[in-house]
């Protein structure tokens, strides 16, 4: 069922530590530094519900200081069922101090973002004000769209169209986009784009391949989701996720923030390691202005909130069940479906639906589930300013904390 769960996710497509083609299980191949001194991984029991107070989870505590130890600043994480729920973190709230990042911290979730957008289209699918199976064209005419590129292409990443953070294709050709890696996203990290801009970018670029063909992940496809949202509705990208999701099921800590470039609440500090010229530089990307990702990467969120999130969708609480099983149903080498990869985490493990993501730097967020709701992972990771090989050390963290979860087994290593 495409890449395996621990891949790590090139979602910039500058990193060349590992190749673009390894696609999209989890938080960007930027995630290249952490911290020198990590706290101690404990369980937060003031943010335990009455019926897990108290329970003492040392494997998971293990589990997550391991990422703290292999030179992550720090992470949050939150394990539920239908029975119990843990709380944890390890690491540093902020490099130099000794606290640990608040289980309750809000963080930029990137692409995890994908999965509400997705939501929101197949509302609107559900209410017969958008054809899944219907040309994006004919929704959005002024951006001169293939007329093969269907509204399920978009959801599904088979479109074919250029992700406007850049191409990386077979034999190391590399088209840029927008700023959105090292020295150049730092300086311009504050920058703000319109969703009309971003789409148009991605159109002056010629496409991956034939619309249906291919499958390949690209921001495009749901910047364009964003834009076909607000022409269906006549409101605005956020006044739908606020009036169909966030509401609804309580989501206070959730937000698309749109151009504000602060963190608002409690919350972790996320850094980024980049190289200018010679030299080797950390920048606190704690604030940072993500309109660039409009859509596909922009929200912020908590651990509580995505775990409420990821349970309501797959308990069928937001959309009809036809919907959310296509929405679950596996499709091409990436194993995505519309918003979700379903994949295995390996033999003797059940299936496990995910959307991971991360901005261009700083932050990680795993929102990981069985496909029925009742078992959920969510964590914020952050980076600090130790140098480390991220397409090394965060495939096995993450497969160690998958199996620790899912599979309850511990991988070798």
């Amino acid at each position: 069922m495409g890449e395996p769960l621990h891949t790590v996710n090139n979602n910039r497509g500058r990193v060349p530590l590992i190749s673009r083609r390894v696609v999209v299980t989890a938080m960007a191949a930027t995630l290249l530094a952490g911290v020198a001194t990590p706290g101690v991984a404990s369980a937060d029991s003031t943010a335990v519900p009455k019926t897990a107070a108290g329970q003492d989870s040392p494997e998971l505590q293990k589990a997550i200081q391991e990422w703290a130890d292999a030179g992550y600043a720090g992470m949050q994480m939150r394990v539920r069922d239908q029975q119990d729920e843990w709380v944890g973190s390890a690491g540093v709230r902020k490099l130099g101090q000794t606290t640990k990042p608040p289980t309750n911290g809000r963080f930029w979730i990137g692409s995890t973002t994908k999965t509400f957008t997705a939501t929101l289209v197949l509302q609107l699918v559900a209410e017969d004000r958008i054809g899944l199976d219907a040309p994006v064209a004919g929704y959005l005419p002024e951006f001169k769209l293939d007329q093969r590129i269907t509204v399920r292409m978009l959801l599904q990443h088979t479109s074919g169209l250029f992700d406007y953070t850049g191409e990386h294709y077979p034999g190391g050709k590399v088209v840029p986009g927008i700023p959105a890696a090292g020295k150049d996203w730092v300086d311009n990290r504050f920058r703000t784009y319109r969703p009309q801009e971003l789409v148009r970018l991605a159109m002056s670029k010629p496409p991956r391949f034939a619309p249906g063909t291919d499958q390949n992940y690209s921001n495009s496809n749901y910047t364009l989701a964003l834009l076909l949202i607000e022409k269906a509705t006549g409101r605005s990208y956020t006044e739908e996720m606020q009036r169909r999701i966030l509401r609804p099921l309580g989501l206070s800590a959730t937000e698309v923030p749109g151009t504000r470039t602060q963190l608002p609440g409690p919350h972790a500090h996320g850094y980024y390691r980049y190289r200018d010229a010679d030299e080797w530089k950390v920048a606190d990307v704690t604030h940072q202005n993500l309109s660039l990702l409009a859509g596909a990467g922009d929200m912020i969120s908590t651990t509580q909130d995505l775990q409420t999130f990821i349970s309501a969708l797959l308990g069928g609480k937001l959309l009809p069940a036809r919907l959310l099983a296509e929405m679950s149903k596996p499709h091409g080498k990436l194993g995505y479906g519309l918003g979700l990869f379903v994949q295995a985490p390996g033999p003797n493990c059940p299936t496990v639906v995910h959307h991971n993501g991360s901005p261009p730097g700083g932050y990680g967020a795993l929102m990981i589930s069985t496909p029925d709701g009742s078992k959920t992972l969510t964590a914020s990771i952050t980076t600090g300013d130790a140098p480390i090989n991220p397409a090394e050390v965060y495939p096995k963290a993450l497969d160690r904390l998958i199996k620790e979860v899912f599979c309850g087994q511990r991988a070798a290593g």
